[in-house]
């Protein structure tokens, strides 16, 4: 939506007025702005200044956990909101002499990684040169930091296929337009500052919807498999404390005599004869993202097969990470609905007729905290799964009949949540779109706040939610 688009549906809602006359910018992303308002670079405005990296940038006489000043990571700007408040490392004084210095409250924006997000830091912090800075800036810096997060600002600029290229001279020469009494530069900012905050809110509300979806999600799944459909079943003591108890006509069975266990390989990078023109999909961690695999990033020949150490996992078979660091959050699991091959972090389970495949994975999906303690050695360096604890752990059994109608009764549950979540993730997408399209439209003076007074309620937060979701 752009910014011209958002002042019509403004003005028909009567939400907010225009400014009586516009002209033409000849700026792109500006369009058509009020007559009364200047067009300026931003170099006019302050210099652009890149920060500056120690070099070797590992070398830890460089780093000090007392350090004054907090070291800035692209990941850090990546995960905060507008303000930063902290970062993971600490600068010694000989690498924050070597580095650029921000006292609090100084606007930075990045140039690499997350390209295009500005900051404002409430810390003392050092910027390496992934990042610019503004040291001499003539109006608010939330004005300007508002420029940015508009996201319209680098519209035609600085492109190099498709990603976004920023240097000091390409954000100097990038143009914005200011209202000429710097009280009507704040009242922006104010209006902004209060406008955000509430759809900020409402996006919280449905992230942490969200995040109470997964949760209800891993309870419904723990519950079907180890207690069961019917509450008024005769339970008995299953003999695993973390497991408590298990329906009386359940069976209590080691894993090894429900499966058969397959083992990975990977294919020497060497000979290219086991990798070009492949037709069979190569699993590996990073392809396990989704319950059914049928597609892979990587495929490997017949030939490959046939001559390494990688097998051959026939459809059907749950397939599992067995080593990655992601185990220490996780368990990885997935069922392919194609004949697949996969690497040596990987195993795959093949179960006989005493257990669905389906329930197998529900009954690990459901009880990820608990079975990764189970299968991990205590103490071990490396982030895995023991082959004999998983061998040897004890998995519950109802009768054939009764795992079909668990599975059942899991999928309907899992669709319902599915499509709350789809709802939740939409809302927030729309918000956000909102939320960008009205910051635009306030730095370019699409709408005028001129007379806007912040209201002393939050009545005002179900019109925001029912515009953003319209």
């Amino acid at each position: 939506m752009t910014a011209m688009s958002e002042t019509k549906k403004a003005a028909l809602s009567g939400k907010y007025a225009a400014y009586p006359e516009y002209k033409d910018s000849g700026v792109e992303w500006l369009g058509d702005v009020p007559t009364s308002w200047d067009i300026v670079k931003i170099k006019h405005l302050s210099q652009v200044k890149r920060g500056a990296s120690p070099r070797p940038i590992d070398d830890p006489k460089f780093f000090d956990d007392e350090g004054e000043y907090a070291w800035v990571r692209i990941a850090d700007v990546s995960a905060s909101d507008t303000y930063l408040t902290k970062t993971t490392q600490k600068m010694s004084a000989l690498g924050s002499s070597l580095s650029v210095k921000l006292e609090p409250n100084e606007l930075f924006l990045s140039i690499a990684g997350t390209v295009g997000k500005p900051c404002i830091n409430l810390i003392k912090a050092c910027i390496h040169d992934g990042f610019v800075y503004f040291p001499e800036l003539k109006i608010p810096n939330k004005f300007l930091f508002y420029v940015f997060a508009g996201e319209q600002a680098y519209k035609g600029l600085g492109k190099m296929g498709t990603q976004l290229n920023l240097n000091t001279d390409t954000v100097g020469d990038i143009k914005v337009t200011l209202p000429f009494e710097p009280k009507d530069i704040q009242k922006i900012v104010d209006f902004l500052d209060h406008e955000t905050a509430k759809i900020d809110t409402l996006i919280e509300k449905q992230q942490r919807l969200i995040e109470l979806l997964k949760e209800k999600r891993q309870a419904v799944i723990s519950h079907a498999v180890t207690k069961g459909l019917n509450p008024d079943a005769p339970m008995k003591d299953s003999g695993v404390e973390w497991l408590g108890e298990v329906p009386e006509h359940w069976d209590l069975t080691p894993l090894k005599y429900l499966c058969n266990f397959k083992g990975g390989g990977t294919p020497t990078k060497d000979n290219i004869n086991y990798w070009t023109n492949g037709t069979i999909p190569w699993v590996s961690p990073k392809d396990m993202k989704s319950f059914w695999i049928n597609k892979t990033q990587d495929y490997v020949t017949e030939l490959a097969v046939k001559e390494s150490s990688t097998n051959i996992i026939f459809e059907g078979s749950l397939m599992m990470v067995v080593r990655s660091g992601i185990l220490q959050r996780t368990i990885p699991i997935a069922i392919n609905t194609v004949p697949v091959t996969m690497n040596q972090d990987m195993k795959a389970l093949l179960f006989n007729n005493k257990m669905l495949t389906e329930y197998a994975a529900y009954f690990i999906i459901g009880n990820i905290p608990q079975l990764l303690l189970e299968w991990s050695k205590e103490g071990a360096t490396v982030e895995s799964i023991e082959h004999e604890y998983l061998a040897n752990s004890y998995f519950p059994v109802p009768p054939k009949e009764e795992q079909e109608k668990i599975i059942c009764t899991i999928m309907s549950q899992l669709e319902l949540f599915d499509n709350l979540e789809t709802q939740a993730q939409q809302a927030i997408k729309l918000m956000q779109e909102r939320r960008t399209a009205l910051i635009s439209a306030a730095v370019t003076g699409k709408i005028d706040v001129r007379n806007w007074i912040a209201p002393t309620t939050s009545s005002d937060t179900n019109e925001v939610q029912q515009e953003a979701t319209a």
